[in-house]
């Protein structure tokens, strides 16, 4: 009775271990690469706009993006790039201050991010807040 008790124990801890062995996180996806896209606000006053971002990695390691992006809120946003399996953020600032975050996920393919943006902190206050959604595409 003991013993049977024993390989009970034993098989359910060997269950318990192959269980968490297979829970290994999932490995972060590839964003490198040059990257295009449209994005368009939830408020109906403001214009779409269009966005290159290419990203690579810096001198240590780290991603990063350069962007042309020209809206009415933001232009040319130098950008940190994270990964953390399919979930991406890229956020950063242009000269004048004015700051940018894209978060999403990219897809399975590897080739289609789709993100919602927030902009905060325009010099003019124009667009003091300013959020979307769009999506990136490889090239």
């Amino acid at each position: 009775m003991m013993r049977t008790r024993l390989l009970s124990h034993i098989s359910l801890l060997l269950v318990i271990a192959a269980v968490c062995a297979g829970a290994a996180p999932a490995a972060s996806s590839d964003v490198r690469g040059t990257w295009s896209g449209s994005f368009h606000s939830d408020h109906s006053d403001m214009d779409p706009f269009t966005m290159t971002v290419v990203i690579t990695p810096d001198s240590n390691g780290h991603l990063v993006g350069v962007s042309d992006l020209v809206s009415e809120c933001v232009r040319g946003v130098k950008l940190q790039v994270t990964v953390n399996g399919a979930n991406v953020v890229l956020a950063g600032s242009d000269a004048e201050g004015d700051s940018i975050t894209l978060r999403g996920t990219v897809d399975t393919s590897g080739t289609l991010l789709k993100l919602r943006y927030i902009v905060n902190g325009s010099a003019s206050g124009k667009c003091e807040t300013d959020q979307g959604s769009g999506t990136l595409g490889k090239r």
